[in-house]
């Protein structure tokens, strides 16, 4: 049975403060200096570290080097508080940190028809047919046959898929997620002729955008992030050169314009034009779902009601 030790609050900020850079080091890691940050590969995956915090990008998540320890050592967390505090006579040094295994991306089976993708993105999200029915026929959104869930589908250069985000499509459901195995340079996107690229969280967002902007949409290009991470952003940017004016079309809430904030500064510093754009509601689909307003009278017609 394991003894439970009682931290001191100085022994738990001494630990809570140890810089994760200079711990990884020691460890023989390799990192990436990116400004004011570094950048660490778990597997495939990016975790950006400052001082002594950190966050996955692709699993939004993060915390101070205590969490790191117990989340990437697979440690409980007297062990990480342990080492930590340079109790542990070379605990670490031991268990190097625990990848994760990238695992192979498995397509969902398709079902025989999409009637419900159908229903629930025209008559629930109010996505146009016309653009619905663009990416449906070119395989990028299908219906799932165990599930019935939207399959939203990324693909490489060649039309290999690499990536796989899901939504329910009941009209109470919340469930969203990506496929285990999915590569975020490759989700789900549209590349046009033309150099503006339009940036969003998530591939409804993206939907909504253009069922309210489609004039000549095809021209332009559009990639769904299915975060808020921008690895999706910059290998699009990288592969199609063309690509030179970036609008930011995140959500309006606070981490979806700290995101729009983090990525223009990137932008900017690559020396791209942007621009941000928020939608007035929380996102894109919101705004699309918004009933119209009532038409308000002019004041001659109010004259001539009030008279008449």
């Amino acid at each position: 049975m394991s003894t439970y030790i009682r931290y001191t609050d100085e022994q738990k900020e001494r630990a809570r403060q140890t810089d994760i850079a200079e711990l990884l080091r020691s460890q023989g890691e390799t990192l990436k200096r990116s400004g004011k940050e570094y950048e660490w590969r778990d597997g495939g995956q990016k975790v950006t570290i400052r001082g002594n915090l950190w966050y996955h990008q692709y699993e939004r998540e993060g915390g101070d080097a205590i969490d790191f320890v117990r989340r990437f050592y697979n440690k409980t967390y007297q062990e990480a508080m342990d080492y930590l505090l340079g109790e542990s006579s070379g605990i670490l040094a031991a268990s190097p940190p625990v990848v994760k295994e990238q695992k192979p991306l498995v397509q969902p089976e398709r079902n025989g028809n999409m009637r419900r993708v159908y229903a629930y993105l025209l008559k629930h999200r109010g996505i146009d047919r016309d653009v619905l029915n663009h990416f449906a026929h070119a395989g990028l959104i299908y219906e799932d046959a165990k599930y019935h869930n939207v399959v939203f589908v990324g693909t490489d250069e060649t039309g290999k898929i690499r990536h796989i985000s899901k939504r329910g499509s009941g009209t109470e459901s919340t469930y969203k997620g990506n496929e285990a195995g999915s590569e975020p340079e490759y989700s789900f996107h549209h590349i046009g002729k033309s150099n503006r690229l339009y940036v969003f969280e998530a591939p409804i967002d993206m939907l909504s955008y253009i069922s309210m902007h489609k004039e000549n949409w095809k021209e332009h290009s559009y990639v769904a992030l299915c975060s808020v991470a921008d690895r999706a952003l910059f290998y699009t940017l990288k592969q199609h050169p063309h690509l030179n004016e970036v609008h930011l079309c995140l959500d309006s809430d606070e981490p979806g314009q700290a995101a729009a904030r983090r990525i223009a500064e990137k932008l900017f510093t690559g020396g791209y034009k942007y621009e941000i754009e928020i939608p007035q509601g929380k996102d894109w689909n919101e705004d699309l779902c918004r009933p119209p307003e009532e038409p308000t009278e002019t004041e001659e017609e109010a004259w001539e009601i009030r008279f008449s």
